[in-house]
């Protein structure tokens, strides 16, 4: 293990250097990991990063799926519940089964059960490629909702479609009474687990003595134990840890102080992006050793390319369809709601650029992996090295053809350029003025109960009073804010060098620094 530590410690080097340069040419970056992780993979002398196919599930999943539950906005899940519970578990099963259909009928050997074990890795879309790529475009919090709630949800369906898929091929039988049970199970105890463990590390954080840090281990700890419970008890452990994530998540200003949610949101920033960039440069890492199964078996490196190409134009012609499926059912069975009903042709548009946005990544590749060496008869899995490297190339041409284009064709449709909607920044300003008048009603109410005046109490009213009499001075122009900004470093750069002073604390001044952290953070946000 000693031995590749340096090449590991590079791995995540190249990774944050990556992210640099992505950020710099405004293209996502699982985009250019992948693409990297190729490129080194075909370095000789190279020490090969294996990941053991029975842990790959449980080292990744749970800490992606659970920092997704948290980060998504549960108000707009609830909103749009139809359309995301359609996409996430209609669509996903709709496109599995038209890749186990094709391809059991365009690839020799085979079988519909191959067929769906193929489409349950496939057909979910990847969070983190369409979140990534949605950073340098605009749209609507409505279809960010959709497409991350989508993505959140979509990973339980295809598992479960992966699972049974498994059982198929290890039996050589599919049985449908038993398969519905299995199913219910998984769903329903799936979800009820994760509820119930999430209320339980709810009560945890509210009961024992927890600080910031005891905090970021216990939510460290909650995804892994929701998943491996879930699983231990032969239901979803991805449902566990997405519905746990998602209960937690919408009390946790209930059970966690400012200092633990602002470190723990530090924490989990790094510790994901650090997760998702190991896994898009394994996709690039794995290909040489695939591609070597290949021929092991075989079969010729063109025709298994065109097999993945085959496979993600499948993939892509099923979410469009699904997508003007999606769209004809809303104007028949509830015309109010269907979006763009003012303009025709941007409606009819909207379903072909939804179409577009499937990425595949992180969750087909660890499901990928996952498929065992071999049966429980000892037997070579069949055609493993092939689903392998069909994955491969979905991942590879969905992120390059549709995760390259998507931006472009977002900004030359103009599909959510919306002129009646209330802009981001009204919006701030909106919440604001509410605050602030609700700020001096609770002021006054404190001064009023008081047997004395407070000065300092008064003083606070007056400058909050003044906030309702000038709303402008809520946003700072970016002038002021520019000026601001230089001021507090400024304010940085002094306080470290009044550390020198060996008459000052040093922690103290750390104190404070960390205070004129938290102000830039606020202004930032302004």
């Amino acid at each position: 293990m000693h031995e590749q530590l340096p090449f590991m410690l590079a791995l995540v080097a190249a990774i944050v250097l990556i992210e640099m340069l992505a950020d710099k040419l405004r293209i996502a970056y699982p985009i250019l990991l992948v693409v990297a992780g190729l490129l080194i993979g075909f370095i000789p002398a190279l020490p090969k990063v294996q990941v053991d196919p029975d842990m790959i599930f449980f080292i990744f999943l749970p800490p992606l799926l659970f920092e997704a539950a948290w980060s998504i906005s549960f108000k707009e899940m609830k909103k749009w519940w139809r359309i995301i519970g359609s996409f996430a578990f209609l669509v996903v099963l709709f496109s599995a089964l038209t890749v186990a259909v094709l391809t059991s009928y365009f690839i020799p050997g085979f079988t519909l059960a191959l067929g769906f074990l193929l489409g349950g890795i496939v057909s979910p879309p990847d969070a983190v490629s369409t979140g990534a790529i949605m950073k340098f475009v605009k749209i609507p919090k409505s279809t960010s909702a959709i497409l991350e709630g989508e993505s959140l949800l979509n990973d339980a369906s295809s598992l479960i479609i992966f699972r049974f898929a498994l059982m198929a091929i290890g039996t050589g039988q599919f049985i449908f009474r038993h398969a519905v049970i299995d199913f219910s199970w998984m769903v329903v105890g799936g979800i009820g687990i994760g509820l119930v463990f999430g209320w339980l590390f709810m009560l945890a954080h509210k009961l024992l003595p927890t600080d910031a840090t005891s905090d970021i281990v216990f939510t460290l700890i909650e995804p892994y134990f929701l998943y491996w419970i879930a699983e231990q008890m032969h239901s979803s452990g991805v449902l566990a840890v997405v519905s746990g994530g998602l209960f937690l998540a919408n009390r946790r200003f209930a059970f966690l102080t400012s200092s633990s949610r602002v470190r723990g949101y530090n924490f989990w920033e790094s510790f994901i992006f650090i997760l998702n960039g190991i896994v898009f440069m394994l996709i690039g890492l794995a290909l040489p050793e695939i591609v070597a199964g290949i021929r092991a078996d075989g079969i010729p490196l063109g025709t298994a390319i065109g097999y993945g190409i085959l496979v993600t134009f499948i993939l892509i012609a099923a979410r469009m369809v699904s997508s003007y499926a999606a769209l004809i059912s809303t104007l028949i069975f509830r015309p109010q709601v269907a979006p763009l009903r003012g303009n025709n042709r941007r409606m009819w548009r909207m379903p072909l650029l939804l179409g577009w946005t499937g990425m595949r990544g992180v969750v087909s590749l660890a499901a990928a992996l996952a498929i065992p060496l071999t049966m429980e008869n000892g037997a070579p899995f069949p055609h493993r090295n092939l689903i392998l490297f069909i994955t491969f190339i979905v991942i590879l041409l969905t992120l390059l053809l549709q995760g390259l284009t998507l931006p472009y064709f977002i900004k030359r449709s103009r599909l959510f350029e919306f002129g009646n909607a209330i802009s981001e920044d009204d919006m701030k300003v909106k919440i604001k003025n509410k605050l602030v008048v609700e700020t001096v009603r609770l002021l006054k109410e404190k001064k009023d109960s008081d047997e004395y005046s407070d000065p300092h109490l008064l003083r606070m009213i007056e400058q909050w009073e003044h906030k309702i009499i000038h709303p402008e001075h809520l946003m700072l122009s970016e002038d002021s804010k520019r000026n601001y900004l230089e001021l507090l470093e400024r304010q940085r750069a002094f306080l470290t060098e009044l550390n020198r002073d060996p008459e000052f604390d040093d922690e103290i001044i750390h104190n404070q620094i960390f205070q004129i952290d938290l102000e830039e953070e606020r202004i930032k946000l302004l």
